[in-house]
């Protein structure tokens, strides 16, 4: 059972645009969806909320990416939650826009907000809810990249992805994570074209023997 849900980003207006607060973007739309009120907490360097159908923790570290740690282990630490309790939603480069994955544990490919929560937690073994947001093109720097805003056609599949994790997110609540991730990784069957209505073709001339049949009648 997921107990606490984390949104990864960065606070300011400058940021909340930016491919890197996909994690927010995921978290803030499940809050406003069902109700939650994310609220500023200066003891856990967040905003934080809770769901009351499921008790979880909503939060939303406000100590910017490389120091995400700290919020979660603190308020996982104040609520004796588990880090296989734990949910992490964050942008993912190795991903195209549109594709949401879900993982427990594994490496943290060189993202830093999931870097210092390994440090913090001191383990691996917390949950992953991944937001592609695809490769930065060549000579773009990786940290540049994620700081910048999609193209609104990217934007658009991001958030077409946060809309089917959002489905399966309740699943995770209940503690159903084989079934969440089944779903979420199961691609929906797209039905084959259909066929268009065939056209009526005209009826073929009756050639020059048949003309002069039409205008001089029967022999």
């Amino acid at each position: 059972m997921i107990r606490l849900v984390v949104g990864l980003g960065n606070p300011g207006k400058e940021n909340e645009r930016t491919r890197h607060n996909a994690g927010f973007w995921l978290v803030e739309r499940f809050a406003s969806a069902n109700g939650i009120v994310l609220r500023k907490n200066p003891k856990f360097k967040a905003l934080v909320g809770r769901h009351d159908a499921s008790g979880a923790w909503f939060l939303l570290p406000q100590s910017f990416m490389n120091l995400s740690g700290q919020p979660v282990q603190m308020l996982a630490g104040f609520f004796r939650i588990k880090p296989e309790e734990v949910l992490v939603v964050h942008d993912e480069l190795d991903f195209p826009p549109g594709t949401a994955k879900l993982k427990q544990g594994g490496g943290i490919a060189g993202h830093n907000g999931l870097k210092d929560i390994s440090q913090r937690l001191a383990t691996h073994e917390y949950w992953r809810l991944r937001l592609g947001v695809g490769k930065p093109p060549a000579g773009v720097d990786g940290a540049d990249y994620v700081l910048q805003k999609p193209p609104a056609e990217e934007r658009a599949a991001i958030d077409a992805a946060i809309q089917k994790a959002l489905e399966v997110l309740p699943l995770c609540l209940s503690g159903d994570l084989q079934g969440a991730m089944l779903k979420l990784h199961t691609e929906e069957k797209t039905e084959p074209p259909k066929k268009e209505a065939e056209i009526k073709q005209p009826e073929k001339s009756k050639g020059i023997a048949g003309s002069l049949k039409s205008l001089f009648g029967k022999k």
